[in-house]
């Protein structure tokens, strides 16, 4: 496992894989138990795992809880983030949820109650709420540090335009600064490039990547109806429901045939080589259910892809970036001076 740090505006170090925690646990069934859980844990510290992702609502705290009994030996050597706002329990009160103060502090101190330990490395907000004003967000999260309770903060799921504005205003009125986002992205789901992304190397933003495997979809299986989310959950991330998801998994299969690899660990060699080519990070967050599948994501840690198979991978899965990218791609040349087909800034010279 190697390490970097987590964004380009701080230097908290982080392994190059997070361990998802939504599986810990029976809540919503079909999840871990302990001992299982335990395992997994085990195995990902062992092999130089340092970063740690749960949330209050993953089983409905019994992950946090789980997480907690797992760190107590040695606490300090991890890098340990949660969330908020969904809310901890299945049938939350109107007080339990959203991103006002009042929740954030409350679900705070209920997380550090399960995880026993007294600061959180990394504090996130789960999902935007459309009621509450960045700017209350952004200076209670500023709270939160200053209490020590929490170390580094970030928003999950957040469009690109709130988290710009809200990391901006923490810039201008001295608050903590912002330092990651976290989505949705794998090969199945690339409109994180319209604007969370792109937003994320100009700002210095780490990024942490959910459903690395689109909910099981990458992996093949569902095709022949092996048992997994989709069929014990009722629910999956990704289903192959569009032509282009159709001709992703194509491609996916095609090169794991060529390479003699699992589709899963196919899929995982693309993202780490966009991890690679980030000026700022990105961590895939892997959630096993077992053992074996956590084997499979370390195995992939080795695992480099030749160019042509990346050409052939990106070419199924390009996004469409709609209005105004792809109206910008076709004047950029001209509006710099260049070929009005040209794509690319091209060199100017210095007089």
């Amino acid at each position: 496992m190697q390490y970097m740090t987590f964004g380009r505006r701080t230097g908290l170090r982080v392994s190059e894989f997070a361990l998802g925690t939504a599986n810990f646990g029976h809540a919503w069934g079909g999840g871990t138990e302990r001992s299982q859980a335990q395992a997994i844990f085990e195995r990902f510290a062992g092999a130089g795992g340092t970063f740690i992702d749960t949330a209050d609502c993953y089983n409905y705290t019994e992950a946090e809880s789980m997480v907690g009994d797992f760190l107590r030996a040695d606490r300090d050597h991890f890098v340990v983030s949660s969330k908020f706002a969904y809310g901890a329990c299945e049938h939350p009160r109107i007080s339990d949820t959203g991103n006002s103060r009042k929740s954030m502090v409350r679900a705070v101190e209920a997380s550090l109650r399960r995880l026993g330990t007294d600061y959180l490395d990394l504090y996130w907000v789960h999902f935007a709420d459309p009621l509450t004003p960045i700017d209350e967000v952004m200076a209670s999260l500023d709270l939160l540090v200053r209490s020590g309770k929490v170390l580094y903060t970030g928003l999950s799921n957040f469009p690109a335009w709130r988290v710009s504005r809200g990391a901006t205003l923490a810039d201008v009125r001295g608050w903590t600064p912002l330092v990651g986002i976290q989505l949705e992205y794998s090969l199945v789901e690339r409109t994180a490039e319209r604007e969370a992304l792109p937003m994320s190397e100009a700002l210095g933003l780490g990024v942490a990547v959910w459903s690395p495997l689109g909910g099981g979809l990458l992996t093949g299986k569902y095709r022949s109806g092996t048992s997994g989310r989709l069929t014990e959950w009722k629910r999956a991330v990704q289903v192959e429901d569009t032509p282009q998801k159709t001709k992703v998994l194509d491609a996916v299969l095609s090169v794991a045939g060529q390479v003699g690899e699992s589709p899963a660990s196919v899929a995982m060699a693309w993202l780490r080589h966009r991890q690679a080519a980030s000026t700022t990070s990105v961590i895939p967050i892997v959630g096993p259910r077992d053992l074996a599948q956590l084997d499979s994501y370390l195995g992939t840690l080795e695992l480099v892809l030749d160019p042509v198979h990346l050409a052939q991978l990106d070419e199924s899965s390009t996004p469409e970036l709609g209005v105004p990218h792809d109206i910008s791609a076709g004047v950029l040349g001209r509006v710099v001076g260049g070929d009005p087909g040209n794509t690319v800034f091209p060199a100017v010279p210095v007089e």
